[in-house]
């Protein structure tokens, strides 16, 4: 049964088995063309099997390995790489197909080659996963042939492989980089100076030679027969929240990510840099019901558990419920904390019946709230009109527009702090808002 699953007919063989059917064809009118087919039907039999056993003499003729990372990363660009090598002492032609994940939806991938002996050959390509999840690799196919081409022999070379995609990972360490004290270029990653202490009362003790002069306190310093200073300490370590709405409103698609993927990738990255900058970092996610939820911390596994909580998130197709996120914020987050809130509202309907709920939570922590601007209407609200159809599309769009700046006016009148951005700016606007507000010491 093996045999007859590995062995296939070549082409080669069928176009020369039709000019022997044709000449048997014309032989009812010229009979000497009929011997002729006769020899030629004899020849390419022999000739057929003598290439099945050159074929399947050996139990093995390829070897193939296939070189993959132990992790993909989202919207990361990840290369592949295959090496073939000829084992046996026959010249074989070979097309290799590669049984690739099927989240990829690439059924054309083929490389060939011809190989001598022990002659070894490397294809390498390219994949982008825009999906987070586990990603299985598949079998190497081999389809072999020798000069004679008649007879293909299938070769699977078993290499099943699981292969984890998580949030962007290289994002995350890109904008590490960037977010150090040394980036200073114009666009990206700025920094301001902060204004006062940004440290803590911490004690009054007794002058000694060092401290600094403008630390005394007089008023304890009379009552003394000394000099007495404030000491202060550094501010503890502040709690930054990044939430994230996985309702339907973020399933829109850009560049093949979605609205989700893109608050994953950069909820990873800013999370990152909280952790750099020593505050603290925590997770939750939320739709119709509570997702992950971890406390914010500063310890060595936090961005590991960020990390897999973040690679475990499905979608949701239901509204999200503020009232549960609510009363979940009062419950878990006893400190103030800085909040980033991933969302979309896509009409001032549906920010109106939210945002109640964002005052009350602006009232015990700081609130930022992160939602997105749709680039295609915006180039849609400033192209052209050249027909009516053109004209109402153009004021769809701009009114659309406009009731994304009356959200922004209107968080901003409630004291709300509001990021309205493209998806692929998203990291950067956190950053920059994160920064800003820990230099206005804020947080």
């Amino acid at each position: 049964m093996r045999f007859y699953k590995e062995i296939f007919i070549s082409s080669r063989f069928f176009i020369i088995g039709a000019i022997v059917i044709t000449l048997f064809a014309f032989s009812f009118i010229v009979h000497w063309l009929f011997p002729i087919g006769q020899i030629i039907l004899i020849l390419l039999v022999a000739t057929a099997i003598a290439d099945a056993i050159l074929l399947f003499s050996n139990k093995n003729i390829i070897e193939a390995q296939r070189k993959v990372p132990s992790i993909m990363t989202l919207s990361d660009e990840t290369k592949i790489e295959i090496t073939i090598q000829n084992v046996t002492n026959l010249k074989v032609h070979v097309d290799v197909y590669d049984e690739i994940p099927y989240q990829f939806q690439i059924r054309n991938l083929r490389f060939e080659s011809i190989l001598d002996q022990n002659e070894e050959a490397k294809f390498q390509y390219s994949l982008t996963p825009v999906k987070r999840g586990e990603y299985v690799f598949g079998n190497i196919n081999l389809f072999l042939k020798t000069s004679l081409k008649l007879i293909s022999r299938k070769q699977t070379i078993d290499l099943i492989t699981k292969i984890k995609v998580y949030p962007s990972i290289v994002q995350m360490k890109k904008f590490e980089l960037k977010s150090g004290a040394s980036f200073q270029v114009g666009e990206g990653i700025k920094r301001r100076r902060r204004i006062g202490h940004s440290y803590e009362f911490d004690q009054t003790k007794e002058y000694v030679i060092g401290d600094d002069s403008r630390n005394i306190n007089w008023k304890a310093s009379s009552r003394r027969s000394g000099l007495m200073v404030n000491q202060y300490e550094e501010e503890r370590s502040q709690q930054v929240y990044s939430i994230i709405d996985k309702s339907r409103s973020m399933h829109m698609p850009f560049n093949d990510l979605t609205l989700l993927d893109y608050s994953i990738n950069t909820a990873l990255v800013i999370s990152n840099v909280v952790l750099q900058k020593h505050d603290k970092a925590g997770l939750i996610t939320f739709s119709n019901k509570i997702g992950s939820v971890i406390r914010a911390e500063k310890n060595s596994q936090q961005l590991r558990k960020i990390l897999e909580a973040l690679y475990n998130e499905q979608d949701h197709l239901l509204e999200a419920e503020y009232e549960l996120l609510y009363h979940l914020v009062r419950n878990v987050i006893r400190n103030r904390s800085l909040i980033f809130l991933y969302t979309n509202f896509e009409s001032v309907h549906a920010f109106e019946r939210v945002l109640p709920i964002l005052r009350q939570i602006n009232k015990l922590h700081l609130l930022v709230v992160m939602f997105f601007e749709n680039e295609a209407v915006v180039n849609m609200s400033i192209s052209e009109a050249k027909n009516l159809l053109g004209v109402y599309e153009q004021t769809m769009a701009r009114k659309y527009l406009d009731e994304k700046n009356q959200i922004v006016f209107e968080l901003a009148n409630h004291g709300i702090h509001c990021i309205k951005s493209l998806p692929s700016d998203l990291s950067i606007n956190t950053i920059n808002k994160y920064l800003e507000l820990k230099s206005r010491g804020m947080i």
